[in-house]
């Protein structure tokens, strides 16, 4: 993972409402396995989170001018420069919210693989003890990076290369409601482009659908699910998209477009790629069972609702059954 640049600057900010006062870093980070460490933690980190927001820059403005700085330094601008004039914006936007405290902001551009990115993070302190040398202890900071509430990750090179889409930015939508994050997502001048909890959601549904339609057998449907759930949940663990091609190979490789097809000619409106909410996917779970002609699946989400199980009787109560079988049992009852 080549960092290409790196900088922290700290924004100390406490929760009574007193002013924010920003210390500048005026040099990079220096290359170093430290250096590394810390953005491979961080990313894992990231990625692990679940509840982000996937979206692209509100045009340029002088409400949102991120997009416009990000744009300078990428075509020859000085890093330094940008990250300052950047983590100034934070820090107003940070006292006129007074709802969050303050924090080391990392701002990295670095390369994965042939991607570019940039993230910023607001990053914090937790205390704990060390061992030194002589066996004696003493307290010590380190960053915990399992305490992030702000942060995003921007696609350069998909933004620079696909100006349509609607998904080069993630951000974490945070635990402490809109409010307390409202303001980082104005700071990166970012709107919500896709749904991801609704966009996996659409893909699971239009799996279940495909499974009905080829009247796979139980250990062949078995086999698939498990297939596409570990894929997406690897795609989630790296914060990469889900590419429907990729998955449609792996659900079935004797026909590795069959799935594909079937998405695209049901339309259900899904992207060549979305991305991974992991929420989702750990609540993605099913039923499955056949005897004697009667076969049954449903996911694991809607026992409880829309079914109901009946242990001691070894019942099924259905609730919302599909139109079409509705008619079906009309026409046979009339």
């Amino acid at each position: 993972m080549p960092i290409r640049h790196s900088i922290i600057h700290q924004i100390d900010k406490k929760p009574d409402g007193s002013p924010a006062v920003l210390q500048l870093s005026g040099t990079e980070l220096h290359e170093s396995q430290a250096t590394e460490n810390m953005l491979h933690d961080l990313n894992l980190a990231y990625n692990a989170k679940t509840g982000k927001g996937w979206g692209f820059f509100h045009a340029q403005s002088g409400a949102f001018p991120l997009s416009g700085w990000l744009q300078t330094f990428i075509d020859g601008g000085d890093f330094i420069e940008f990250s300052i004039t950047a983590v100034e914006h934070l820090t107003r936007l940070m006292e006129e919210s007074n709802l969050s405290v303050g924090g080391h902001v990392l701002f990295a551009h670095y390369q994965q693989g042939m991607t570019e990115y940039l993230v910023v993070a607001l990053l914090q302190h937790s205390e704990s003890v060390t061992v030194n040398a002589d066996l004696s202890v003493t307290p010590s900071k380190h960053l915990d990076f399992g305490n992030i509430h702000l942060a995003t990750r921007i696609n350069l090179s998909e933004w620079r290369n696909n100006p349509q889409s609607r998904q080069y930015i993630s951000f974490l939508k945070g635990s402490k409601g809109r409010k307390a994050t409202d303001y980082f997502r104005d700071f990166i001048g970012c709107q919500e482009g896709v749904d991801g909890p609704g966009e996996t959601r659409t893909l699971l549904k239009a799996f279940s659908d495909f499974v009905a339609a080829e009247d796979l057998h139980e250990d062949s449907a078995r086999e698939k699910t498990q297939a596409l759930v570990s894929y997406s949940m690897a795609q989630a663990k790296i914060g990469e998209p889900i590419a429907l091609d990729e998955l449609s190979e792996l659900i079935d490789e004797d026909r590795p477009k069959a799935f594909y097809d079937f998405i695209r000619n049901k339309d259900y409106g899904l992207s060549p790629e979305i991305p991974a909410d992991k929420r989702t996917l750990n609540q993605y779970r099913r039923f499955t069972g056949r005897t004697n002609g009667l076969s049954i699946s449903f996911e694991s989400h809607m026992l409880g609702s829309a079914i109901e199980y009946d242990a001691e009787a070894g019942s099924l109560l259905m609730r919302d059954l599909p139109t079409q079988l509705r008619d079906q049992l009309k026409r046979a009852s009339a």
